[in-house]
């Protein structure tokens, strides 16, 4: 019988979505034994700061990337949204997995089926400067304001009023059986999500070649591709993942249509550009994408994020 370790963040999200794993790698392996370890990470530790005023990247990450390191786990599973786009040496994602919510969506405090619905000067409580960027871009009046904790947390802090309403992605709502907590679901074309939002990435050590064999049953090639041409956004621009940029990919019949944007932290310089071509060339199409993003003003935005 093999028996693997796998590393994951403790709280209910994260715990949720390596029972999935895990349960459907033991549909495909049932002899397979899987041992789960939980890790505290920095995002784990610090919940107070807000995520668009930091500057370090692997926040949620780089303490299960030293479990596998080390040797103390087999695999990682992580948000793919939330790894670093530049791998960390020795370590390689063997599957992208689960990619079926991709979208943001709101939950209010009050009945509303846009965005149109909310009062004005509604405060929203949000950790992205992405999702903050494009609320202000909408709606000029709205105050985003931040908002950290696990996703309990955040609701808790809309039921006591805190909040007129917050942004999440739909995924994490949608895995702890909360989808009935959300008032609407924007549309990814219009109301861009991050890179790779919604996709689980199992990260294994590179030369372990059984665990490797074991975890790529449950890769999903069109997922891979999705979330790799989003990525590729954010590496071309050089960003960071809390940068006021998205990116959404989706394919039909071998065409990948990708959109993307960046924008000023006031949601006055919005800059969005798409395009459409092979999937099979997915990666060189958002490399000449970003490069267009930045071309037409977003390496001036990106040098003022700077300052």
């Amino acid at each position: 019988m093999d028996v693997l370790t796998v590393a994951t963040r403790g709280g209910a999200l994260a715990i949720a979505q390596t029972k999935f794993v895990v349960a459907s790698l033991q549909e495909i392996h049932p002899h397979l034994e899987i041992k789960v370890k939980q890790v505290t990470t920095s995002g784990d530790r610090d919940r107070r700061t807000a995520l668009w005023s930091l500057k370090d990247t692997g926040f949620f990450t780089s303490q299960l990337e030293d479990a596998l390191t080390a040797g103390e786990a087999d695999f990682a599973v992580h948000s793919f949204k939330d790894l670093p786009t530049e791998q960390r040496e020795g370590l390689t994602i063997t599957a992208v997995f689960d990619r079926n919510f991709v979208e943001d969506c709101l939950v209010a405090g009050s009945p509303v089926d846009s965005l149109d619905e909310l009062p004005k000067g509604a405060k929203i409580g949000t950790s992205s400067l992405r999702r903050a960027a494009q609320l202000r871009h909408l709606r000029a009046d709205i105050e985003p304001a931040p908002l950290r904790g696990n996703v309990q947390t955040r609701l808790k802090k809309l039921d006591t009023r805190e909040f007129d309403a917050i942004l999440l992605a739909r995924a994490g709502l949608e895995r702890l059986g909360l989808g009935d907590r959300i008032s609407f679901v924007f549309d990814p074309a219009d109301f861009i999500p991050a890179p790779a939002q919604g996709a689980l990435a199992v990260q294994t050590r590179a030369d372990d070649d059984r665990t490797n064999e074991i975890i790529a049953a449950i890769d999903d090639p069109k997922a891979r591709t999705t979330a790799g041409a989003e990525r590729a956004i954010l590496t071309t621009m050089q960003c960071g993942c809390h940068a006021p940029v998205g990116a959404y990919a989706k394919i039909t019949a071998g065409k990948i249509k990708i959109r993307a944007f960046i924008c000023d932290l006031q949601g006055e310089n919005y800059i969005a550009r798409q395009t459409t071509g092979p999937a099979a060339e997915a990666e060189s199409l958002a490399e000449q994408l970003a490069q267009e993003l930045l071309n037409a003003g977003g390496d001036q935005i990106l040098a003022g994020l700077e300052k």
